[in-house]
């Protein structure tokens, strides 16, 4: 069994990480705030001082952080502990531009996969992810698919590309159900009607996704997301849902709360 480093245990990365556990996988975990990685070292893991400590013997090193600049710091301390003949799977959401700035990076002999994924906390627990796998995938494959069902991309990058558009339509599919769910209200529609109107269109999985109380994707995640995407291309439409999830981030109190709830504050009749 490949030994594996796992940096970033966050919503997503924890039960992942567990994921590989349960596999039997010699597993060192590394994540900012220490504290987290407690019950993952009771389950079995050895924890990590610092990310340059946790890959330097690791057959396989996978990344799950916040961003492109969470990315980049743990970059710096990783790159130069990577022994020849690892592979490293950055499945964080970061964007293709940033997967082919890391690439020029990598020291020879060391494989990059970008391999973000499809899904929230729920089926990240259930090992039932989407993993959209970008590059030379095929040696981390049978570890990737202990997070769920694998769809090779392509090239390097079209994994993180890929990323970007499935989350541009759901960010875009809850912003759509909460307006729409604003327009009911403003005509005094029953709310109970007018969701199951829209759950039974080809909305339903929008409409799912926006009221959904089991799972998390924080507000801020939301907007670095969509902020990727809108930088990439002209998207008029998702630089105004930009605009609704950044007003919803700036709220103390729903800055790292799950997307849905931002459905209630762009629900809210406008004030003046």
């Amino acid at each position: 069994m490949e030994k594996i480093a796992f940096l970033g245990l966050g919503h997503m990365g924890e039960p992942m990480a567990r994921q590989l556990l349960a596999a039997g996988h010699p597993l060192t975990v590394w994540n900012r705030t220490p504290r987290k990685a407690d019950d993952l070292v009771a389950a079995g893991a050895s924890a990590a001082p610092d990310p340059g400590a946790a890959v330097r013997d690791a057959d396989v090193v996978i990344t799950m952080l916040a961003g492109p600049d969470a990315v980049r710091a743990v970059a710096d301390a990783v790159l130069p502990a990577l022994r020849p003949g690892a592979y490293w799977v950055e499945m964080s959401t970061i964007g293709p531009e940033v997967v082919r700035e890391l690439a020029d990076r990598v020291p020879a002999g060391v494989t990059l996969v970008d391999a973000p994924v499809m899904g929230s906390t729920d089926k990240a627990a259930a090992g039932r992810l989407g993993i959209l796998a970008g590059g030379d995938a095929a040696g981390v494959e049978h570890v990737l698919a202990r997070f769920g069902p694998v769809t090779r991309t392509g090239a390097p990058g079209t994994g993180a590309a890929l990323k970007l558009v499935v989350n541009t339509a759901v960010m875009g599919g809850v912003a759509l159900v909460a307006e729409a769910m604003k327009l009911a209200d403003a005509l005094g529609l029953d709310e109970s009607t007018a969701k199951d109107a829209l759950a039974g269109g080809p909305l339903s999985g929008a409409v799912g996704r926006a009221f959904a109380t089991d799972v998390h994707f924080g507000n801020d995640l939301a907007v670095k997301d969509i902020a990727l995407a809108t930088r990439t291309t002209s998207l008029p439409a998702m630089e105004a849902v930009l605009r609704q999830f950044e007003a919803v981030a700036a709220d103390p109190e729903l800055v790292h709360e799950d997307i849905a709830r931002a459905v209630p504050r762009i629900r809210a009749p406008r004030t003046t």
